[in-house]
């Protein structure tokens, strides 16, 4: 009899990808492309880490 892992990984769903993906290339864009984007222009470096973040609870949280 196998013992179930402790810690189990899983895919995020598509619409946590789907905002993950949109805010690190709304981050990007802001930071190399010169876009002005109002809120994520002054704070590129927390958007990458809040879709980082996303992102990863996405994987680690069952159902998210």
């Amino acid at each position: 009899m196998a013992a179930r892992p402790a810690f189990v990984l899983t895919a995020p769903t598509v619409p946590v990808f789907a905002v993950a993906v949109l805010l690190a290339i709304a981050a990007l864009v802001s930071h190399y492309g010169g876009v002005a984007v109002p809120w994520i222009s002054g704070h590129v470096i927390e958007t990458l880490a809040a879709a980082f973040a996303l992102l990863t609870a996405g994987v680690v949280l069952r159902g998210l």
